[in-house]
């Protein structure tokens, strides 16, 4: 099983290592991490994970795509011709083309979610309909060979969900257990339905700080024009 992972400067670091946890125990699997040079690659974290693999040594048909997300990063990288020709290239011949996050973006941007349901990041969701996906809400979405995952920790449910879609339930549950992951948050506030309306305002505020609506505003519409071009 070969897995490919893109890393990017600016990524969100669980992004990645949720659903990498779920798959370090893959039988037979094989790993990627994906970048145009390899060596350090810095997160949003303030931790950089290690770039294996250019893109023109990485495998041209994994068996396993996948695409992390983060606010920022993704959006300098959107409008990117090497990135975003390395994954539909990679895409078109991949058995699962897969995301967390804001890597929805990215793989929209490489034509490959034109038909699908994906899911991504509460705040960004309704512009995936740019690239003619079906934005779906749910915390992850398996429809045919795509999977995408919600908002960063919604990772690590879309890691199970694949691993009990390709190796079925009992490994995905067993591995569920070895991680003890049962989720029991202090308070409800993870999705804009369950937050209070403050905590809503006040990171919406954030995210659309420094001009930051514009630019995503701009390269979503650059990216979006490619593909129809």
């Amino acid at each position: 099983m070969k897995i490919q992972m893109l890393v990017y400067p600016g990524m969100t670091l669980l992004d990645l290592v949720g659903p990498l946890q779920t798959w370090a125990r893959w039988p037979d699997g094989e790993l990627q991490f994906v970048w145009k040079t390899p060596g350090p690659v810095p997160t949003d974290a303030g931790l950089s994970v290690v770039a294996t693999t250019t893109f023109a040594d990485a495998w041209p048909d994994p068996d396993i795509l996948f695409a992390p997300g983060g606010l920022d990063g993704t959006f300098a990288l959107i409008t990117d011709n090497e990135t975003i020709d390395f994954l539909a290239s990679r895409g078109e011949r991949a058995a699962w083309v897969t995301s967390v996050c804001t890597g929805a973006h990215l793989l929209g941007a490489a034509g490959l979610l034109k038909g699908y349901r994906a899911a991504t990041h509460w705040y960004l969701l309704d512009e995936l309909a740019l690239f003619g996906a079906t934005p779906s809400a749910e915390r992850y979405v398996i429809d045919r060979n795509r999977a995408t995952g919600g908002g960063v920790t919604a990772g690590i449910d879309f890691g199970l969900a694949l691993a009990a879609e390709i190796l079925g339930e009992p490994h995905a549950r067993a591995v569920q257990l070895g991680m003890q992951y049962s989720p029991q948050p202090p308070f409800q506030s993870g999705t804009p339905a369950e937050a209070q309306p403050q905590t809503v305002t006040q990171v919406r505020e954030r995210f659309q700080s420094n001009g930051r609506d514009q630019m995503l505003a701009t390269a979503l519409t650059r990216a979006a024009a490619r593909l129809s071009a």
